[in-house]
């Protein structure tokens, strides 16, 4: 069955139009919402306008194509967008045990059929207009229309997006501001594990000389998978491991260098053997020597004595 819903002109005037991500939001919710009262979803009676979606679906929900993959807006992004939708009475929310009610504020206004006389004649007064109109889109070519939406988006961001400490440390600390998509990925780590283990993070790899995100998002990866969620959890982290470090260090068997044998040239070789085979000889006439002194010195005391 095909279905369609309207959309109420002054959006177009108002400062809503020129904030894309909350426009996506409120026109997806809209788009939405029952139709009529008495809809009946998971046990819940929903009137006409209200929508139930929980805040990590509606993320998913309005993921979008860049480039060649598809990305998808942080929590606390969305959050901040359906808070804005409310500040400016354009929507009510509540929270249930199958997630936030969505209730759309003057629905009527925006999706109830007016006298069909009175749209035929809006719709004919509007016939030229929009011809010009679509001739105009037409001659613009995809390329600057998805152009002029990636600027948008990156304006938006910038300007919706607050600063917070970890990205303050980023900035004063990092070389270059972090891109569009750095900025994202950053408010989902900070939404999820805060400002202090974001910070930690990146002065881990200040220390390491990895200064860059992509380093530093690696460090939470791991965190992650380890069930890290705080500082004084990430240090106590660090010193066992370079405990364990130390001690597999220490285990490793002790190995003395082998000192290499000199090289010793054949003519010393040569002149060692010759002494070796004269020593015996020398010692020989010593050893005569010491003999014959002795028996002269023997016979001169026999000689005194008789």
């Amino acid at each position: 069955m095909t279905t369609w819903f309207k959309v109420y002109r002054e959006i177009f005037d108002s400062d809503l139009w020129h904030d894309v991500t909350t426009f996506r939001v409120f026109i997806y919710l809209i788009g939405k919402a029952s139709f009529k009262d008495g809809f009946k979803y998971k046990g819940i009676t929903l009137d006409k306008g209200q929508y139930i979606r929980s805040y990590r679906k509606l993320a998913d929900d309005l993921s979008y194509k860049e480039g060649r993959g598809y990305k998808k807006y942080s929590l606390n992004t969305i959050k901040r967008c359906v808070q804005k939708l409310v500040d400016a009475e354009r929507l009510n929310v509540k929270e249930t045990e199958l997630g936030t009610l969505f209730t759309i504020l003057n629905y009527a206004k925006y999706q109830d059929l007016e006298d069909s006389n009175e749209s035929k004649e809006n719709a004919q007064s509007e016939e030229v207009r929009t011809n010009s109109e679509r001739k105009e889109n037409e001659d613009r070519t995809k390329g600057e229309q998805y152009q002029e939406l990636k600027n948008l988006r990156i304006k938006e961001l910038y300007t919706t997006t607050p600063t917070t400490d970890a990205i303050q440390f980023y900035q004063n600390n990092f070389p270059g501001e972090p891109s569009a998509f750095e900025r994202d990925s950053m408010m989902q780590w900070i939404e999820d594990c805060g400002d202090d283990l974001v910070i930690e993070a990146l002065k881990r790899s200040l220390d390491r000389n990895k200064r860059n995100w992509g380093y530093a998002k690696s460090i939470l990866n791991s965190w992650h998978h380890k069930n890290i969620k705080t500082v004084e959890q990430a240090k106590a982290e660090e010193v066992q491991f370079q405990n364990q470090r130390t001690h597999q260090q220490s285990k490793k068997p002790y190995y003395p260098r082998q000192q290499s044998a000199a090289v010793v040239p054949d003519w010393f070789k040569q002149n060692k053997h010759k002494q070796k085979q004269v020593e015996p000889e020398e010692k020989q006439g010593e050893s005569v020597i010491d003999v014959q002194q002795r028996l002269q010195e023997y016979l001169q005391a026999s000689g005194g004595s008789s």
